[in-house]
């Protein structure tokens, strides 16, 4: 493992060789996390990109956690476009989805495969309500009323 850091990026690389092939691949993981929040339906919805990880994790809970005590306390993080979770971006979405229960509300994530598998291999799925697209998820905090 190479660990390179400038002013600016902390950069993880892994030299990962593939011994069947004898290819070297090169993976490198800007350690970041960006995102928007919006407010629509009575929810917020916040749309990350970048790692989800043990350098993201704190910020990414004070700030989500400051938001839901805010309101509205329904929540919606689309995660379609992280790269990456590990174990303390888990812990940090099973934070805020417990933050947001007690508070009354509910918590929905759009996921993309990479997050689906993560959730899943840990068995956060029981736990996590996880979504295909934003609308998916807001038909689950807005279900139609029936009449």
């Amino acid at each position: 493992m190479f660990l390179w850091l400038d002013n600016d990026k902390l950069l993880l690389k892994y030299f990962v060789y593939l011994l069947e092939d004898s290819i070297a691949e090169t993976l490198a993981l800007t350690v970041s996390l960006r995102g928007t929040r919006e407010v629509r339906d009575n929810c917020q919805i916040f749309r990350l990109t970048g790692l989800l990880d043990a350098f993201s994790e704190l910020a990414f809970r004070k700030v989500l956690a400051k938001c839901i005590d805010e309101g509205p306390k329904n929540i919606i993080l689309d995660l379609s476009h992280i790269d990456f979770v590990d174990s303390s971006g888990l812990g940090a979405l099973v934070q805020s989805a417990k933050k947001s229960h007690s508070a009354d509300g509910m918590f929905q994530i759009v996921s993309n495969p990479r997050v689906t598998q993560t959730v899943k291999l840990v068995r956060l799925d029981q736990f996590l309500s996880l979504q295909p697209s934003v609308e998916d998820a807001l038909a689950k905090l807005n279900p139609p009323s029936s009449h």
